[in-house]
């Protein structure tokens, strides 16, 4: 049996609205302060009339005046001005090390937007930062060097910390590239934000965005959706 770390979440709700929707399909959400998300975690979004029976899990990217911005995507049928119920912020975050000097943030699959709230952070700690990613994203610190995805390999040789973005379904392609399910790197601190839908926001334990995890289970809306590398070890 895994130990499962105590879920860092909160049931508040209240309202928000959609300001401005970006060309990569995220957005800036206007909302109270107590409900903007640390990088990693997330809140549950549900536009006011909306025929849609599930909320949509919203991930932060930077900061912006009275709220956040968004990572991509958001739902089509949402506008500007759209009004929204709003759940959270929910989920474990990102928790960079006061240590790290050498920070790589690693989108495995997709935007790395999930990941650009860590660059502000480590960037207050003097850390240099190294963005691994097919997509580079527009208006980044000069401080930030970008690198392809086949620069991996070299790039954790040089990290002591890193942070994954990673689809579920690619965990196991991850988990490989890193050494095996069963060896894991010693070099550096990783953590992963793992991908997958959130339909209840650890509310009813519906399953749906379930990891087993060395005959265990654990949900990534309660127990993500960013975890330590060695929980992830023997991922199913």
């Amino acid at each position: 049996m895994i130990s499962k770390r105590a879920t860092i979440s909160s049931m508040k709700t209240g309202e928000g609205q959609l300001a401005e929707i970006y060309l990569d399909s995220g957005g800036r959400l206007i909302c109270p302060p107590e409900f903007v998300p640390a990088p990693g975690q997330y809140l549950l979004a549900h536009a006011f009339a909306s025929d849609s029976p599930l909320a949509t899990p919203i991930f932060f990217s930077e900061s912006s005046p009275d709220g956040f911005r968004s990572a991509p995507p958001l739902p089509s049928e949402w506008n500007p001005g759209s009004r929204l119920y709003i759940r959270g912020p929910l989920g474990r975050g990102f928790t960079l090390p006061t240590s790290a000097r050498h920070v790589a943030l690693v989108a495995f699959d997709r935007s790395p937007a999930r990941l650009r709230g860590l660059i502000p952070l480590a960037l207050k700690q003097d850390a240099s930062i190294a963005l691994v990613s097919e997509s580079v994203p527009e208006d980044l610190p000069e401080e930030v060097e970008v690198q392809p995805l086949r620069s991996f390999e070299e790039i954790s040789h040089w990290a002591d910390y890193i942070a994954f973005d990673v689809a579920r379904e690619s965990l196991s392609e991850l988990l490989e590239k890193l050494g095996g399910k069963n060896q894991l790197p010693t070099k550096f601190e990783a953590q992963v934000l793992v991908r997958a839908p959130m339909p209840c926001g650890a509310l009813a334990e519906c399953g749906v965005c379930a990891l087993v995890v060395r005959h265990d289970w654990l949900m990534v809306c309660k127990h993500g959706p960013v975890f330590e590398l060695s929980e992830l070890q023997g991922t199913a």
